[in-house]
């Protein structure tokens, strides 16, 4: 019999070869290719969100625009009934974010966004593992996303549990130490530094991983090369709601 370890093992590597399986086949699909049994994936012949057809460069002003109204308090009134027909027939979001799962950090609020707008990926820490990666590859190859954002924010408890792990030998249970051994190389590079740690490692962290998609994934760094796809880096600030980009 299968203890919990294995079977959460067994569960996890399961789940990445459906994602990788999943994948190839609409790759296989938006190349003109067919799925397995004769089936094939619901296409539409105009992207149901026109004004999301953006180049990189528009993308990212388009979230900080975003962004600026959702600092001040001016965000627009967003119409969900009515595009409901649309976005049940297909997406073209014009981004994709890698973002932290704390619920205070929703990307869709901070960029004043509606559904079908952004492609959101969410992890404790914000970083790149193969489910986030399959994800995203998705994004670009398939949906045509033109930016990926890595979105960490201050005050992160996933970060905070890495530096602690780090300088005071925290331990902790479960599944948590996942978490801190991804986001610890971060912190390592950081610790010397001075100042504000917790601060740095954040930054650290959202860095590393806008470097781990291109580095880990072809599809993402020809996208790159190629000029179609831009990957950024910012981190979030919970008392002003501001998105600070990295540069």
């Amino acid at each position: 019999m299968c203890d919990s370890t294995c079977c959460a093992e067994a569960a996890a590597h399961s789940r990445r070869s459906f994602l990788r399986s999943s994948l190839a086949a609409a790759l296989a699909v938006a190349a003109g290719g067919a799925l397995p049994g004769g089936l094939a994936l619901a296409r539409t012949a105009s992207p149901p969100k026109p004004q999301n057809v953006l180049d990189p460069d528009a993308a990212l002003a388009r979230l900080t625009e975003g962004n600026a109204r959702y600092v001040s308090g001016v965000t627009r009134r967003h119409d969900f009934a009515h595009e409901r027909p649309a976005l049940a027939a297909g997406q073209n979001p014009y981004a994709a974010v890698l973002g932290c799962a704390d619920s205070r950090v929703v990307p869709e609020y901070a960029f004043d966004c509606a559904r079908g707008d952004l492609f959101v990926t969410r992890v404790a820490g914000n970083f790149v593992n193969v489910d986030m990666l399959g994800s995203l590859e998705y994004s670009v190859a398939v949906l045509g996303v033109p930016l990926i954002l890595v979105l960490g924010h201050d005050k992160c408890g996933a970060v905070a549990a890495a530096v602690k792990a780090i300088t005071e030998s925290a331990q902790y249970p479960g599944r948590i130490p996942s978490l801190v051994s991804a986001i610890a190389p971060a912190v390592q590079k950081v610790q010397d530094g001075g100042g504000d740690l917790l601060a740095a490692a954040t930054a650290q962290n959202v860095r590393d991983n806008v470097a781990a998609l291109a580095e880990r994934s072809t599809i993402l760094g020809d996208a790159v090369r190629a000029g179609k796809l831009r990957l950024a880096g910012a981190v979030y600030r919970l008392d002003t709601g501001r998105v600070e980009f990295l540069g």
